[in-house]
């Protein structure tokens, strides 16, 4: 039976709609439980730990090889205008503006809100969560909060830490193998640097950071139907934290450099 195109498109259309407002409630309840006492200090230091500090590998990693091939590429485009000395420039502003940012929150979402979805799906789906409500415990302060509260305060750090590290690994490049002056590299990355592009990339990753932890925590308190329902919860936390992350990384670009 063929379903005709109007009718699939507002299906679509509406089912859109349902998801956004159930994600929006979700978030504006999550919140609304963070602010308000009893605070779970030790769940969020947990929370902190497990985004922050077991992220940092395959964030450094990540940081400091994008830095490496940014320099690269760059030279190669740059050699032909005979404009080598504006490499130090693009590294450091598309790595505090864009890449950093961006690439971390990719990778935490990859990492942690894959975890987090799969940690609150089996919760769920095995009335771990149903007992906590009996045992007169809220769920959204115990699980849901920390883990926002975490995301938002770590991931900027986390930012911060890969804006150094990708920062070195571009600095390694055109020292080492671009035959570049150190102290003139650093003298332009200094230079060219504002503070305005270290702050619109710590804005974004405290921004990635709740939209991250939120889709881990919704698909995972959302979940239903046994261990394949906790498996789409994981994939759907990642797929649509990554989108999510695009999405956004646009917008606030625009309200910071849009002129």
């Amino acid at each position: 039976m063929n379903i005709p195109l109007v009718t699939l498109l507002g299906r679509t259309t509406l089912a859109f709609l349902a998801a956004t407002g159930a994600v929006t409630s979700f978030a504006g309840e999550a919140l609304r439980r963070a602010v308000q006492p009893p605070y779970y200090r030790r769940q969020i230091l947990r929370q902190m730990m497990e985004i922050g500090y077991y992220s940092l590998p395959v964030v450094g990693l990540t940081a400091i090889f994008t830095g490496m091939v940014l320099a690269l590429q760059s030279y190669t485009g740059f050699a032909r205008f005979s404009a080598e000395s504006a490499i130090p420039n693009v590294v450091v502003v598309s790595l505090t503006r864009e890449l950093g940012p961006v690439l971390a929150g990719l990778m935490v979402a990859g990492r942690v809100g894959a975890a987090m979805a799969a940690e609150i799906g089996t919760m769920r789906v095995t009335e771990q969560i149903d007992a906590l409500t009996t045992l007169s415990t809220d769920p959204f302060k115990y699980l849901v909060a920390p883990r926002l509260i975490a995301g938002i305060v770590t991931l900027p750090m986390l930012v911060l830490v890969a804006d150094i590290i990708g920062v070195l690994g571009g600095y390694l490049v055109g020292v080492y193998k671009l035959d570049f002056n150190d102290a003139t590299y650093i003298r332009n990355t200094m230079d060219f640097l504002q503070f305005q592009d270290v702050f619109s990339g710590l804005v974004k990753a405290a921004v990635f950071g709740f939209l991250i932890t939120l889709m881990g925590c919704y698909h995972g308190y959302k979940s239903r139907g046994g261990a394949q329902g906790v498996g789409m919860a994981t994939t759907n936390a990642v797929v649509s934290a990554s989108i999510l992350i695009l999405t956004f990384n646009y917008f606030i670009t625009e309200a910071f450099f849009a002129r």
